[in-house]
């Protein structure tokens, strides 16, 4: 029922729209204009949701790179963990967890796609892991970090 009621609404700015559409032009013909451009009010109302969205998500979700960042450094956290529980010290280098698994190929990456800042302390009892954040460059203040330190 709604469909109906959709489409009826559709086809009566359609119909308005070319009566309003024609009768512009004859206007523009008869007074020798040139033509005008003329946007159809789906399209209008597309263009208002659109920017709307665009407006939403700047406002209300701009600290997602940070958030997805955060959560990747914990993931890479439990990893090395693991690899502190299995060997006895942290890997000396990042890229070492991610062996032949394919679903770890992009791990030692953030966000923003740079990589991880990752230095092993105290002969592998320790670590850091920092994100470089948006700007890519370390020691600002958008960097993301942890650091695991002697217990």
């Amino acid at each position: 029922m709604l469909d109906i009621i959709g489409d009826l609404l559709l086809w009566r700015e359609d119909y308005k729209f070319a009566k309003r559409k024609k009768a512009g032009r004859e206007y523009e013909k008869e007074n020798n204009l040139p033509k005008k451009l003329m946007i159809h009010p789906v399209w209008k109302l597309f263009g208002i949701l659109l920017l709307f969205i665009i407006v939403v998500r700047f406002f209300f979700f701009s600290d997602y790179g940070q958030r997805k960042t955060v959560e990747k450094i914990d993931k890479i956290d439990q990893i090395l963990e693991k690899e502190k529980k299995a060997l006895g010290i942290y890997p000396e280098k990042l890229n070492i967890i991610i062996r032949n698994n394919p679903l770890r190929k992009k791990i030692t990456l953030d966000y923003w796609n740079n990589e991880f800042f990752y230095e092993q302390k105290e002969n592998g009892l320790s670590y850091v892991l920092i994100s470089k954040g948006k700007d890519g460059i370390l020691k600002t203040d958008d960097d993301i970090g942890k650091a695991k330190n002697l217990p």
